[in-house]
């Protein structure tokens, strides 16, 4: 009776499991780099994203002491605070790495050289000293302390009107934006004539340009790199837009022509017959019902066209170049990582804002995915 037509699988339960991992690997992830997008250096230093909403207590990285002398009653004082309007208040603190608990919020101690040290808990302190200490060399505060939540947008601030030099994200994203849309474009309106010709035309070596088509798909576009490059210098182009634009055509078209082909192939042939049996051309037939009838196709092609060329950087380098004026999202954020790995929040503003258009395309056609990959596959 297991076999029986119609009736549930008996793994339905672990399919069901399946796609929901599948769907918290991509989801976590994701909410965890929006989060800490918003988040401080020191929150993100001391607590994990999961926590943003919780007050945390968390051994913070080492304060070095700064601020003016001052002379009060015979007695030199530098004072300050360690936070900049934080909100922590200090449980513990410690002036040597080996014991960064030593004392408590409020204690006093005396420093090697002879200066006292007073730490209070909404992170004040007060530096004294019989003698000047104009030459001394400040001394760093390990504190342990609670936190309360803190979001901010000074991230995005920076990272999009106030980035450091070779490091405009703004800049890189509408450079991003100017590669990826014409060169999402182009091989798609190149690859629905040639998929229609391929479809539905009949003309000698039809078959071998299909062949020919499948064996495209297999070849790295790591081994055409160069040649390609020497091909532009030759005619012309050079590193620029245009060459860009080309190249991301001539990787995309196989994949294009091949999805497309056999979506066209699969419609129905009376409709095509019954268009020419009316007067009908090809180019007429192919604009007024094979373009409508291929909209899940083009689609489905368009998303994966859009997030290679948004996501990539090799192509970029090659044929567009490295400088701040010519630089992608991608080379701008490998280049945050390289100068600027320890500022975790710069870095999350960035990649959040790399992936926000991706994540906007995909979610506006993703309804036509399925139906684009699956076109052909059943008579």
């Amino acid at each position: 009776m297991d076999n029986i037509a119609g009736s549930k699988p008996a793994l339905t339960w672990a399919v069901h499991i399946s796609a929901v991992l599948l769907v918290a690997l991509w989801v976590f992830p994701t909410l965890g780099l929006l989060v800490s997008s918003f988040r401080t250096s020191d929150q993100i230093a001391g607590s994990g994203w999961w926590q943003a909403l919780s007050t945390q207590e968390a051994r913070m990285p080492a304060i070095r002491l700064k601020g003016e002398e001052a002379l009060k009653d015979g007695v030199f004082m530098i004072e300050g605070n360690l936070f900049d309007a934080s909100g922590a208040e200090i449980s513990r603190w410690g002036i040597n790495s080996k014991d960064v608990e030593a004392f408590e919020a409020g204690e006093t101690t005396a420093l090697p050289s002879g200066e006292a040290l007073t730490v209070e808990a909404d992170g004040t302190y007060r530096l004294s000293s019989t003698q000047s200490m104009a030459d001394l060399r400040m001394p760093r505060v390990f504190v342990t302390a609670e936190t309360p939540p803190q979001f901010t947008l000074d991230n995005y601030d920076t990272v999009l009107f106030k980035p450091a030099p070779g490091q405009s994200v703004g800049k890189a994203f509408l450079n991003t934006l100017t590669v990826s849309i014409p060169a999402t474009i182009i091989p798609i309106l190149i690859a629905a004539f040639a998929a229609y010709a391929l479809a539905w035309m009949e003309f000698p070596g039809r078959a071998l340009l299909v062949a020919a088509v499948v064996g495209l798909l297999v070849v790295p576009l790591q081994l055409a790199l160069i040649p390609l490059l020497q091909f532009h210098n030759a005619i012309g182009i050079g590193k620029g837009y245009l060459g860009v634009w080309l190249a991301h055509t001539g990787f995309g078209l196989p994949l294009a022509i091949y999805l497309l082909r056999n979506y066209m192939a699969g419609l129905p042939r009376d409709i095509i017959e019954n268009a020419k049996v009316d007067g009908a051309t090809d180019f007429q037939i192919f604009t007024k019902i094979i373009l409508p009838l291929s909209f899940p196709a083009l689609a489905s092609f368009a998303i994966f066209q859009f997030l290679w060329t948004w996501n990539d950087l090799l192509v970029a380098m090659v044929f567009l170049g490295t400088t701040d004026n010519e630089m992608v999202l991608t080379g701008t954020l490998l280049n945050l990582m390289g100068s600027r790995g320890g500022d975790w929040e710069i870095l999350s503003a960035s990649a959040f804002i790399s992936i926000a258009v991706p994540l906007a395309v995909f979610f506006a056609m993703q309804k036509y995915l399925v139906r684009g990959l699956l076109a052909g596959s059943v008579k």
